[in-house]
């Protein structure tokens, strides 16, 4: 690529020097000789302001000093050299200016210019000075050597900063490309660098967030792994263990309990597979759900779904909303599905009635989930993957329901430990805040 940058700047300084090099050639060509015949034509006229009418009987002429190199001479009208010097006979440029007429011309290897001399209307002699052509054409040439090497150091410098904008462009390309082949090798932590081209920042800052997005969903393929593989192997061996001492057992009536025991276990294994399910469609979920829902129509559904079961274990269920308008709009499926695994954490690990209130905090609600039990363990190992309190459940759920209140900007945190209170923060904008009319 930096060759190519060179090759395309190099390029184009030498069209744009030559198209502006060779007219300016052919003008101080042009500009020297014409200024050379000028002075030739100048010292011409003063020559022959000097001549007098009666230079033909013997009056002396006084010519001005021909140009450097060159000549100075009056003919008379049969083309006679009268004074100064010049060529014998006239030449003819000055038979021409015998007619009436000043000549610029050429003679030999010389530039001439004549101008007749008048007297009574009549030309009575002409003045005629030359001057070496090769004197001029030294000049040209040194004129074009000149610009020849203005030229060259013009490409010069052109070279050295398309060289410098070749590396200034292809650094942070050729950054860019090592940071792809690490990626490729393996390293998800490398990250291109920045710098002073917009457009090759842009494409950094894609390639940076692409990275990103890669690295977070290889990690949750990792934690589905992780998660898969811990929650099913304790009950897979529990299961293994239970059929295996009932092949032990010689009588029927000692078969009962150990199928029991198989089907419980089994029934934990199947919740254990749909909590791992759900785990690893949470990015999914939290990037998916751009719907919003009302608050009241969130606790409406809620209430709809999980009263039957807590009905069931002999509990209430109440869902409130203290002085929180109701419809006042946050994500409708992320938000639901906290509140569903907060839900089911009171169902198998709480007591008693089940309350899950909503407060305005002015820029964000505050979603509580309490019961009447109390939290045993550590409460900074709750959320955890793989941490299962009192020896139940998956020891997921709680560690997707904080991942998911993180994805949507907020916040869980276990706000009590007697009576056991969960609190989920939702960040709320202004416009959601005004609420859709139900």
């Amino acid at each position: 690529m930096r060759q190519r940058v060179v090759r395309v700047a190099l390029t184009a300084a030498l069209v744009a020097v030559v198209l502006l090099a060779v007219p300016l050639a052919l003008a101080i060509r042009s500009s020297l000789y014409a200024d050379q015949r000028d002075t030739m034509e100048r010292s011409a006229l003063a020559g022959a302001v000097r001549v007098s009418p009666d230079y033909a009987t013997g009056d002396p002429v006084e010519l001005p000093k021909p140009p450097a190199g060159g000549q100075i001479g009056l003919y008379d009208p049969q083309s006679r050299l009268r004074a100064g010097s010049g060529p014998h006979p006239g030449d003819a440029p000055v038979r021409r200016a015998l007619g009436g007429e000043a000549v610029r011309g050429h003679s030999g290897g010389d530039l001439v210019a004549t101008v007749p001399v008048s007297h009574t209307e009549q030309v009575i002699g002409v003045v005629r000075v030359s001057s070496p052509a090769a004197s001029v054409r030294d000049r040209v040439l040194v004129a074009w050597a000149v610009l020849l090497g203005a030229t060259a150091l013009a490409l010069a410098v052109a070279v050295v900063v398309a060289r410098r904008q070749a590396r200034a462009l292809a650094v942070p390309l050729e950054d860019l490309s090592r940071h792809c082949r690490a990626v490729t090798e393996g390293d998800l932590n490398a990250r291109a660098a920045t710098s002073s081209i917009a457009e090759i920042d842009q494409v950094a800052r894609t390639h940076n967030e692409m990275l990103h997005s890669l690295s977070e969903l290889l990690r949750h393929e990792r934690d589905f792994t992780a998660n898969a593989s811990h929650q099913l192997r304790t009950p897979l061996t529990g299961l293994q263990l239970a059929l295996e001492g009932g092949l032990a057992q010689d009588d029927d009536a000692g078969l009962r309990p150990v199928l029991t025991e198989a089907l419980a276990t089994t029934h934990r294994l199947h919740h254990t597979v749909e909590e791992v399910l759900r785990l690893s469609r949470a990015r999914e979920v939290s990037r998916s759900a751009a719907g919003k829902i009302a608050v009241g129509q969130l606790l409406r559904e809620a209430e709809e779904r999980w009263h039957g079961l807590f009905a069931r274990d002999g509990r209430r269920l109440e869902c409130a909303a203290r002085d929180t308008p109701t419809d006042v709009l946050v994500p409708g499926a992320p938000v639901s599905e906290v509140l569903g695994i907060l839900l089911d954490n009171a169902r198998v690990h709480g007591r008693g009635t089940v309350r899950v209130d909503v407060r305005d905090l002015e820029n964000a609600l505050a979603f509580d989930v309490s019961d009447e039990g109390a939290v045993a363990g550590e409460p900074a190992r709750l959320f955890d993957r793989g941490h299962t309190g009192g020896g139940q459940g998956a020891g997921i759920g709680l560690a997707l329901a904080r991942d998911l209140a993180v994805s949507l900007g907020g916040r869980l945190a276990l706000s009590s430990a007697h009576p056991a209170t969960f609190t989920l923060l939702i960040p709320v904008d202004e416009d959601e805040a005004q609420g859709a009319p139900e």
